[in-house]
């Protein structure tokens, strides 16, 4: 089979089934504390047989920017989608979720135009049609979420009776079955097919509520751990990474810590001048309130200016960042089409939100806020089962190493297995 292209990447065709999975929220410091407790055997196996680093994803670091970034093997800038929520051309706030606004075909699609069979499963529908797109499901592809596996389709998810076939109910939207579900479906497909590649694609409700070495996270961790065992006993290539990480965002008496820049901006400049977007904000609003740590400003009066905007955020404590539109894209590889005119991002500690009123905290009395979205939640894990080739693993040492890159190396990186 001919090497296959895109993005600038040439992708050999897969010796043995290759499996990524995309663990929503999954910080290093949870595989770092499941070390340390000795309750990760796979991952450690992994890390110690095959290959671990830590990767930059990409920043915003929220869920869909990062979800279409391994999927196609490049930035935003690229394929387009750069934040769970954006302000068209019409100036409306609408979703980022529909696949025509996905400039790139997938890796997905691209291997199953060739012939290969392939697997997309996500917890959340929100990224089914993205991750999806493209793929012909009437020649034995599969692409649907846990989120709505009762309501299956061979039209419109390329599979039927999914339940049955997994052994589970339908999970709870609000638990770690939701991804569990997902390793499930994988597993058993993987069994049952043996496709050319799958992609597994988790939620971050537990990562969320429960920081490393809670008793649940700790519980989420050793079935996740389980789960990665059996995929690699089945033959394929596990390649693990994260869309992003997560870390708290509330002050000493556990009250959410939050700039609410619209407010602010409002009382410097005037209501009306700017428009802040909090690119978090999708229907899960229970896992986080819609505060993350980056946000978008666009100008809404032609008198104010990019710089005065800028200047009055610097003085904000809790900011880490404050960028003009084209310092955010050349820093961050981000579409100027989609992107604000000043981009906020925040420290390691702290949310940005609009204005009190747009910001629903009352799910979040239970536990601590964490939440993502900035600059210090985009280090993740890249962990692979086998060893990498001599040249993947020189590309490796000597860097930048980025989550985009996860089936390059998956596929590329790693020799079959004799």
């Amino acid at each position: 089979m001919n090497k296959l292209e895109l993005n600038g990447v040439s992708y050999n065709w897969p010796h043995q089934p290759v499996v990524v999975v995309c663990i929503d929220g999954g910080d290093p410091a949870y595989i770092e504390q499941g070390l340390k407790d000795g309750i990760l055997p796979n991952i450690e196996k992994f890390m110690r047989e095959g290959y671990s680093g830590i990767a930059n994803g990409t920043v915003p670091s929220f869920t869909c920017p990062n979800n279409m970034s391994l999927i196609t093997g490049a930035p935003p800038s690229v394929h387009g989608i750069s934040g769970n929520y954006y302000l068209n051309e019409n100036g409306e706030a609408v979703v980022m979720t529909g696949p025509e606004l996905l400039r790139s075909p997938t890796i997905l699609a691209t291997f199953a135009n060739a012939g290969a069979k392939v697997v997309s499963i996500t917890a959340k529908d929100k990224l089914r049609k993205q991750l999806g797109k493209g793929l012909d499901l009437s020649r034995g592809n599969v692409s649907f979420s846990s989120e709505f596996a009762s309501q299956c389709t061979l039209e419109e998810n390329g599979i039927a009776n999914v339940l049955e076939l997994v052994g589970m109910p339908q999970p709870d939207m609000y638990s770690m079955d939701l991804s569990l579900f997902v390793l499930e479906a994988g597993i058993k497909l993987l069994e049952r097919d043996q496709p050319e590649l799958l992609f597994l694609s988790l939620t971050d409700y537990i990562q969320h509520k429960y920081a490393p070495g809670d008793e649940v996270s700790n519980t989420f961790y050793k079935r996740l751990d389980d789960a990665f065992g059996r995929l690699s006993e089945l033959g394929a290539v596990v390649a693990l990474t994260a869309d992003h990480g997560m870390n708290d965002k509330s002050l000493p008496d556990g009250t959410p810590k939050v700039i609410y820049l619209q407010d602010m901006l409002d009382h410097a400049f005037g209501q009306g001048t700017t428009q802040v977007i909090c690119p978090i904000t999708d229907a899960f609003v229970r896992h986080h309130g819609a505060l993350g740590g980056f946000v978008r400003i666009w100008m809404r009066d032609t008198k104010l200016t990019v710089q005065e905007v800028i200047a009055k955020v610097k003085e904000i404590e809790g900011v880490e960042l404050a960028l003009t539109k084209d310092e955010a894209c050349l820093q961050f590889e981000l579409p100027a089409d989609r992107e604000g005119d000043v981009v906020v991002i925040g420290d390691a500690g702290t949310v940005i939100g609009a204005s009190v009123s747009d910001h629903d905290l009352s799910n979040l009395n239970d536990a601590r806020l964490r939440s993502h979205g900035a600059v210090a939640e985009a280090r993740v894990p890249f962990i692979l089962n086998r060893p990498l080739n001599q040249k993947y693993a020189e590309r490796a040492a000597h860097g930048p190493l980025k989550s985009h890159f996860i089936f390059d190396f998956a596929i590329n990186g790693v020799a079959a297995r004799v």
